[in-house]
């Protein structure tokens, strides 16, 4: 039975990517330096240095967790083409039972393989870490404010889809509406690797409901992200460089609210970066929060002095307005969002309001990434 074109073209290619990803990661290099670590920790004395032995088991675990995905969906290629030698050689009546399966099946590892591709790119040293994420109203009091608030349920509803954990650090209301600053932690599979995508400035172009002439209004929003920095980075913070500022929290909290002082501000003098937080009851606890944040801030400031792009993630993003933008979201006089660094765009404006960004990310990743651009490789070819 001859199978249907459309469907053979389709497993030729998923046959064809899987491969270039396999050789793409190195799986057989890989292997062979799990078994090389493995021999090395079940030898006697392996536990006798136990810095040297977390090393080589965070090496293995690394190693492993690189192919993992792919060792697992290669035996699923080989077993669909299997199916399709079968039933090439079976006839109408018997290879018509399984054509079914086939097709459905193609499908499914069609889609997986596009993730499997996206994971690939996110193997920078930071990609695996949680994310902090901050959202800052530009310009525009009121306007800004409300597109700050949307922006929040946008990046809350997305990590809630891809099952991350969201955590809010801190949030200061707007005036009169929204929100004028908001900082989330995500804690998930690649928070940092996907969500590192978003950093730049959201541009909102729609007819104000503050506006009682109903005019159009852009307003501007800057969204920064910076990896967590694990507790191992050794990142010395002298004490004479931070001021500390305590605060009562604000916001909903029951009674504990505007009675302690439990917020904490942190401010590093020499670069005149600020950290806050009241996400916690305890001050100890807000404290210790507020001081990864800041060295996760300081971490990433460090790595864009050494790739010398300080004015693309520091500079031109701090002035929220007309030519800064990476995404526009357009409600009126026609609905589209459109991201101006890879030309991804959609008219289904409310799908990407509710979190549905993974179109937007993954084409920023495909594009090939900062991190990535020099090492860039067309899986697809």
């Amino acid at each position: 039975m001859q199978i249907e074109p459309e469907v053979r073209s389709q497993i030729e290619e998923i046959t064809r990517r899987s491969g270039h990803l396999w050789r793409y990661l190195d799986v057989a290099g890989k292997q062979k330096r799990i078994a090389e670590l493995e021999e090395q920790m079940s030898g006697a004395g392996f536990w006798d240095d136990q810095k040297a032995a977390q090393k080589v088991i965070a090496e293995s675990n690394q190693c492993k967790s690189a192919i993992e995905a792919i060792t697992k969906f290669q035996p699923q290629v080989d077993d669909l083409n299997a199916m399709v030698e079968l039933v090439e050689e079976a006839d109408e009546e018997e290879g018509a039972e399984y054509m079914a399966e086939i097709t459905k099946t193609a499908k499914a590892l069609h889609a997986q393989l596009a993730d499997l591709e996206i994971g690939s790119f996110l193997t920078g040293p930071m990609d695996a870490n949680s994310a902090i994420l901050s959202v800052q109203a530009g310009a525009g009091g009121t306007e800004s404010c409300d597109w700050a608030d949307m922006l929040y349920r946008m990046y809350s509803r997305w990590a809630e889809r891809r099952g991350w954990k969201v955590e809010i650090l801190d949030l200061q209301q707007g005036e009169e509406a929204g929100i004028s600053s908001v900082s989330l932690r995500f804690e998930g599979v690649n928070a940092y690797g996907y969500t590192k995508a978003e950093r730049g400035v959201h541009r909102l172009v729609r007819i104000s409901p503050f506006d009682s002439n109903a005019r159009r209004h852009t307003s501007f929003c800057a969204v920064d992200v910076v990896a967590e920095v694990d507790d191992d980075i050794d990142m010395d913070i002298p004490s004479d460089e931070i001021r500390i500022d305590l605060q009562r929290a604000s916001g909903a909290g029951g009674q504990h609210v505007n009675k302690t002082e439990s917020a904490v501000r942190l401010t590093h003098l020499p670069t005149n970066i600020v950290v806050y937080c009241q996400s916690q009851r305890s001050q100890h606890k807000n404290k210790e929060q507020a001081m990864r944040q800041l060295k996760s801030k300081l971490y990433e400031l460090k790595l864009d002095e050494k790739r010398q792009e300080m004015e693309k993630f520091y500079g031109e993003k701090g002035q929220i307005g007309w030519g800064n933008q990476i995404r526009s979201y357009v409600f009126q006089p026609y609905q589209m969002v459109k991201d101006l660094r890879t030309g991804v765009e959609t008219g289904n404006v409310q799908a990407v309001m509710d979190g549905e960004l993974d179109p937007f990310v993954n084409g920023w990743l495909r594009a090939g990434c900062p991190r990535h651009r020099n090492k860039e490789v067309q899986l697809e070819d």
